[in-house]
């Protein structure tokens, strides 16, 4: 219990952290610079709470579910050669500010649970909203970007099993001793 309020407090300060720093005074570079942010702060995040709770497996998880998502969406963008609606250059197509801010708020919901997930996807819709808003992506490029990030999560995570049972045997001078252990 302690690893998922570890978790959550590391998840719930890191949205207060992020959130507090969004300049109101000029609205649409702060929000594009918000998104440019969580597009690091957020896999960093997750990651460092998958090492702040001890959970080996899961950094696993996560890393292999990023390494995929990335790599399939620089594939579709040098494939598609989509247009940005700024006409900035052509790798419009998907998103990857959001695929990759996708997969992490869908680790946290896979491997820890939905509740701990929530501020998660609240920040990686903000992210998809400022990509939107920077004029850098339309809807099909945010919805391509969450849906192979969640995919990616889907495809690599399993969920947290914490160890309620030992079972233990010992062999010392002949005499055997098997011990069994559940933890509440």
């Amino acid at each position: 219990m302690n690893r998922a309020k570890n978790l959550y407090k590391t998840l719930f300060l890191s949205f207060l952290f992020l959130v507090s720093n969004i300049q109101l005074s000029s609205q649409n570079k702060a929000i594009k610079t918000t998104g440019d942010i969580l597009l690091f702060a957020l896999p960093v995040a997750t990651l460092a709470s998958t090492f702040i709770i001890d959970d080996n497996k899961g950094s696993w998880q996560f890393t292999k579910g990023l390494l995929l998502t990335e790599a399939v969406t620089y594939a579709l963008k040098i494939g598609i050669n989509k247009e940005r609606p700024d006409m900035s250059n052509n790798n419009s197509f998907p998103s990857g500010h959001t695929s990759t801010t996708f997969h992490s708020a869908s680790f946290i919901h896979r491997r820890y649970g939905f509740k701990f997930s929530i501020p998660v996807y609240a920040l990686a819709g903000l992210t998809a909203y400022s990509r939107i808003d920077a004029d850098k992506h339309d809807g099909l490029d945010i919805l391509a970007g969450a849906i192979i990030g969640i995919g990616s999560s889907f495809l690599f995570t399993t969920e947290y099993q914490k160890e309620h049972m030992e079972l233990t045997f010992n062999n010392q001078k002949g005499n055997y001793l098997l011990g069994f252990t559940y933890k509440f």
